[in-house]
């Protein structure tokens, strides 16, 4: 009779242990916590949890670079990309006019209202392309306003003066040929002109001509 005893205590330390083995196993836990519905699982003997809540450990502390970084509200947000325009015109139209002209923008819309204001707004941003050309190229003033008055070059400035502006509408379409021209923001259809003239006179240049716009012949 004790040994039928023996046998059947080491059956059950058997089992017990195949129990905990089974326990034991990476991924039961996960398996049995992912279950709602399954009831909590004591062992023999194991004292049950005070608290149905197991306590978390402490959190690590991370290091200084690994701190999630807060964003400063009071810095200004990036500002978005500007848009692509379909066409000139609709850039024109989408183009602010600056509420205090500086200067060199004012003498480059000047250029543009002045020797082109009738014609397209590709042969506009050309005329003010060669001013900007001029000013960039090393063999007239480095400046915008130094190109448009230097003397006998533009015919609208007379006595080192400009007329006045009569066409609101015109001249705020000069204005924004000009910051379109500046900023380089349209394809420029005379690239590398430096000198133009109307297409009903020939002064005999003998020049590279690059394109004809409107009413206006682009050389450089």
């Amino acid at each position: 009779m004790s040994r039928i005893l023996n046998v059947a205590s080491v059956a059950a330390v058997g089992m017990t242990a195949a129990t905990m083995l089974l326990l034991a196993e990476p991924g039961f836990a996960s398996d049995l916590a992912a279950d709602a519905n399954l009831p909590a699982i004591i062992l023999p003997g194991a004292d049950a949890p005070a608290d149905e809540k197991a306590e978390l450990p402490a959190e690590a502390e991370l290091p200084a670079e690994a701190s999630p970084k807060i964003q400063d509200e009071s810095a200004p947000a990036p500002k978005p990309a500007p848009e692509t325009a379909d066409s000139l015109a609709d850039l024109v139209a989408a183009t602010a006019k600056p509420a205090d002209l500086d200067s060199e923008l004012r003498c480059l819309a000047s250029a543009v209202y002045f020797e082109s204001r009738g014609e397209s707004l590709a042969g506009q941003l050309a005329v003010a392309h060669v001013v900007i050309n001029r000013a960039e190229s090393g063999r007239f003033p480095k400046s915008l306003c130094g190109v448009v008055h230097q003397p006998s070059q533009f015919s609208f400035v007379r006595g080192g003066r400009m007329p006045a502006i009569r066409n609101a509408a015109q001249w705020n379409n000069a204005v924004a040929i000009a910051q379109i021209a500046r900023d380089g923001s349209w394809k420029n259809h005379a690239p590398g002109a430096l000198f133009f003239h109307a297409r009903y006179v020939s002064p005999g240049w003998r020049k590279t001509r690059i394109a004809q716009i409107d009413n206006h012949i682009f050389y450089r």
